[in-house]
């Protein structure tokens, strides 16, 4: 699964989620993209997940790229715990999704496969997203 490497600071705040996408948010590698339509975090897992479902449906035919990359840490206190005592150990990171992001690029596919690809990947994402070309 994908996480940063090196990080200048362990913990971060929640944040906002304002606005739409400023970048990321038109095809520059592939033919096809999907884009989302909603806002959301997306974990690693997530975009595991999204990525298998695309390259199956493509029968490794096509090249694939991920347009995100989870590099925000959430934390969660351990079940059980009482309240106070800090900030809990980082569980997963996420990437900040806003309405507009092109979150996979794929191409050396027909339309219909990428279409069909993309509806499966858009399964396992926890907001709506679209097939967009370039």
């Amino acid at each position: 699964m994908l996480q940063p490497k090196k990080q200048k600071f362990r913990k971060q705040f929640r944040g906002q989620m304002p606005g739409n996408a400023g970048r990321g948010s038109s095809v520059s590698f592939g033919e096809f993209g999907l884009k989302a339509l909603g806002r959301g975090w997306l974990s690693s897992r997530q975009i595991e997940a999204a990525r298998k479902a695309i390259s199956r449906h493509a029968h490794r035919g096509g090249k694939v790229w991920i347009r995100v990359f989870p590099d925000k840490p959430i934390t969660k206190k351990a079940l059980g715990t009482r309240m106070g005592s800090g900030k809990g150990d980082i569980h997963e990171y996420v990437a900040v999704i806003r309405p507009g992001r092109i979150l996979f690029e794929i191409t050396g596919v027909t339309p219909e496969i990428a279409q069909i690809a993309f509806r499966r990947a858009s399964a396992k994402l926890p907001f709506k997203a679209k097939l967009v070309e370039k």
